[in-house]
């Protein structure tokens, strides 16, 4: 297994801290991803599905017999200021005291979110919206919103799956429910009760100004929250430098992932851009992920 960096240099690496499976909603089932990340190089990867953990058994599994290491983590779905805000809890030991009922409520908020989703979709043309969807899912998890996507395009109602989010579904839109999350806070301090790590999912990805996501940025680390996605897929590298910029200034550990979804788009597991030569340290060598993924334990 390759060793990680100690610290961003410019060199191309073989992690991907951010991706998702069949389990929510991803393409691909949690062997299959760990057997494309194989294919691909990768030495290390987390599976970071939407506020479950149900596919990490069978990603560890398959990963035994190549050599790949699985980080158990998922995605958590929360909110702030009246944006939906995504944190990334990377758990070397696994779900565990708080979150353990945390993730319940996830998912038990994920249902009643799924049909108020449905009632507006409803109204703006889609019929059956909640039956399209879960025909989109192609299984009984919870249901998100690119299920609703997937759905909107398949009714001939959106050119596509961006089009589906930027009518109906994005921030602001009528499918964007986010009244049954919890706030960016509660879901921090459930990661750090089971031991784990706080990431704050693609800053960039929110249309925030540059002072506002300071601002979360500022909310989240006084949360407790320990590190922040500085590429996340591809993004302009001008950006990136300046979003690590703010992260020095916080003393927020960079974290890096495709957020890959599904094969055949243009993201492919441990594609991303370049990281940039920075200050910023690596989430990987924070003490709580370091024996988990086969790095030297840093210096208390």
């Amino acid at each position: 297994m390759n060793a990680l960096p100690v610290r961003f240099e410019g060199d191309p690496l073989t992690i991907d801290l951010h991706m998702h499976s069949t389990a929510s909603d991803g393409a691909l089932t949690p062997d299959a991803l760990v057997a494309l990340c194989h294919e691909r190089g990768l030495s290390h990867m987390a599976l970071t599905d939407h506020d479950t953990m149900d596919g990490v058994a069978a990603a560890r599994a398959a990963a035994a017999g190549v050599g790949l290491c699985v980080l158990p983590a998922t995605e958590l779905s929360t909110q702030w200021r009246g944006i939906n805000i995504h944190v990334v809890g990377l758990l070397p030991d696994g779900a565990r005291g708080d979150l353990v009922a945390g993730l319940a409520a996830q998912a038990q908020a994920r249902e009643h979110r799924s049909l108020k989703i449905a009632e507006r979709l409803e109204k703006v043309g889609l019929d059956d919206a909640l039956a399209r969807a879960r025909e989109q899912a192609g299984s009984e998890r919870p249901l998100g919103r690119p299920d609703f996507a997937r759905a909107l395009v398949a009714a001939g109602l959106v050119a596509d799956m961006g089009s589906a989010f930027a009518k109906y579904l994005g921030n602001g839109k009528a499918g964007d429910i986010k009244a049954h999350w919890p706030y960016l806070s509660e879901a921090v301090a459930w990661i750090l009760d089971a031991g784990g790590v706080a990431v704050l999912a693609h800053p960039l990805c929110h249309g925030l100004t540059r002072r506002k996501r300071g601002l979360l940025l500022d909310d989240f680390r006084a949360a407790g929250g320990q590190a922040a996605e500085l590429v996340s897929g591809f993004q302009n590298p001008d950006v990136t430098r300046d979003l690590a910029r703010q992260l020095q200034e916080r003393e927020l550990l960079a974290s890096v992932g495709s957020d890959f979804h599904f094969p055949g788009g243009h993201l492919a597991p441990g594609t991303m851009s370049p990281v940039p030569r920075t200050a910023v340290a690596p989430v990987w060598t924070h003490p709580r992920l370091a024996a988990c993924l086969g790095q030297p334990a840093p210096a208390a």
